[in-house]
């Protein structure tokens, strides 16, 4: 494939996918008070505890923003912490039930839309395009 194909493709892709992205954020619980900085720390939280440090360098933010992430999401009740076993002043967090709850539910509705608007607008052929589109477009979100 051409480089100009490569940079045609990519120039139609990322307007559709952008989009998609805002529609699909758009679809979370409206009462749900959280910034999407503070919704990407509990999807960091979700399968291991971190120290705040290491959460601020993974949102690429600063410590004391991070802090305020933090509190906020602990006020909520959406994340637990702990401290470390070998050093008292490292304080591990890791996500809540209730946090995983939330996380739960904002997946089923995007995942029930999605889903929803997959069968009503996508004949069959067009399915099965976005089937076999899934694999290469994972290979573009882990280069």
């Amino acid at each position: 494939m051409s480089a100009k194909n490569s940079h045609d493709i990519a120039t139609q892709l990322r307007p559709v996918l952008t989009r998609l992205v805002r529609k699909m954020r758009k679809l979370s619980p409206i009462d749900t008070p959280l910034s999407q900085t503070e919704r990407a720390v509990l999807v960091s939280l979700e399968n291991q505890s971190l120290l705040a440090a290491e959460l601020a360098v993974i949102e690429k933010i600063t410590p004391q923003s991070m802090g305020q992430v933090i509190t906020h999401l602990n006020s909520l009740g959406l994340i637990d912490k702990t401290p470390s076993d070998t050093d008292k002043r490292k304080i591990y967090l890791s996500i809540s039930a209730l946090g995983k709850e939330m996380i739960r539910q904002v997946r089923n509705e995007r995942d029930e839309w999605l889903s929803k608007a997959i069968a009503e607008v996508c004949n069959a052929q067009e399915q099965e395009i976005l089937k076999a589109a899934i694999g290469p477009l994972t290979k573009l979100v882990e280069y």
